[in-house]
Formats: structure tokens, sequence, C-alpha cells
């Protein structure tokens, strides 16, 4: 696991835990097609859950290209991701990570947001979706020049 995803949690195996540690480290790493191999076609991301500047209809990026569109359009833009996993609740087909998503931008600025992020598999070991708990207020109110 790269060090950017700071787990603290538990490591007991599970299978839509260890998607939710691939997705994680494929992002820190840049990987995107690594990232966008770990979804089923039908997928979707809702990051964060509802509408946001970063998803202003509140419907989530649907299936590969619209998963693509959010890699390009805010997962890239990051200078640096760092995944801090708090505690993690597996069950059924699913898994609830807290934590948070420290945010390193290329001006230097860092923003940290808070919340729940609920990964789901399909019978294959595929992401069907994502969906992240979080406040983009919130976070914005933790933006600030280190």
């Amino acid at each position: 696991m790269h060090p950017d995803v700071v787990w603290i949690a538990t490591t007991a195996e599970h299978p839509a835990r260890r998607a939710a540690r691939a997705s994680m480290d494929a992002v820190v790493r840049g990987a995107k097609e690594e990232w966008l191999a770990l979804f089923a076609p039908d997928a979707v991301v809702q990051d964060p859950v509802g509408v946001s500047p970063l998803d202003p209809t509140g419907l989530g990026h649907r299936g590969r290209a619209g998963i693509e569109a959010f890699w390009d359009s805010v997962i890239s833009t990051a200078d640096r991701l760092v995944f801090h996993v708090l505690d993690s609740f597996a069950a059924g087909h699913e898994v609830a990570n807290t934590g948070f998503i420290r945010t390193h931008l290329a001006d230097g600025s860092v923003m940290d947001a808070e919340g729940v992020f609920v990964y789901q598999i399909d019978e294959h070991g595929l992401l069907r979706s994502v969906r992240a708990f979080w406040e983009f207020d919130r976070a914005m109110k933790t933006l600030h020049r280190p």
C-alpha cells in the first residue's frame, strides 16, 4: 500500500475493503487506467453525494465515460491526495470507511474532506458504486496554505 493511504482501521480481509484499498492506492499513485479497471461497466461515483460544484446535477458520475470524466476534472487536478482511513466497517458487498481525504493543490493549498466513504462491489469484486458523504462547504473552510 502506498504511504499516502494512511490506514489506521482494521485490515480484516473483506472483498469490498480490498476493492476500496485498491481504489485509494491507484488514486494516490495517479494510476488512472488501473483505477478505471476496478469499476463495473454500470458503476457510479458520487463524490460527494448530492449536488455540489463537483456534480451540479447530484446524480453522480455514471459508467466508464462518466467516471473517467470525474478523474479528469477532479482527481487529476490535485497535486497530491492523501487518504486517512480511521475506521472501516464491512457488511455484505459494501464497506464504509470513516476518515478524511487531504487534497494538496498545485498552489500549495491544502483542504481536508472529512466523511464516510462507502464502496459497493458486484459479484465479481468490481466496484458498483463509490459514495462519499462529505460536505463541500465544510471542506472548503479547511482550505489553507501551509
